[in-house]
């Protein structure tokens, strides 16, 4: 009797794969430069991160938490120093006009 030819190949669904980048991230990184006679015009440099929150943070990468457009506390934080920094300038004036 002939034996059946069996194959290493493993199935892998789009979940596991998915699964697998987000644990482990992967990084996708470019740069952009047009120069017309050794003058750059533009640069422009492209990274892209592509992981879980808690690998990213694992990494030291939080800026999502710093972005006014993305986390409602950063944008009190924004609105908190800007009033520390008026307050500051009003204070220094003061001392100097004495």
């Amino acid at each position: 009797m002939p034996q059946g030819i069996t194959h290493g190949i493993q199935a892998t669904n789009l979940a596991d794969i998915l699964e697998r980048v987000l644990d482990k991230g992967i990084v996708i990184a470019g740069d952009i430069k047009v120069s017309i006679a050794d003058i750059e015009l533009l640069s422009i440099k492209i990274r892209l991160l592509v992981a879980s929150v808690e690998k990213a943070k694992e990494m030291g990468i939080d800026w999502w938490q710093s972005d006014p457009a993305l986390s409602s506390k950063a944008k009190a934080l924004e609105d908190e120093s800007r009033d520390l920094k008026e307050r500051l300038d009003r204070l220094e004036a003061r001392i100097q006009a004495q």
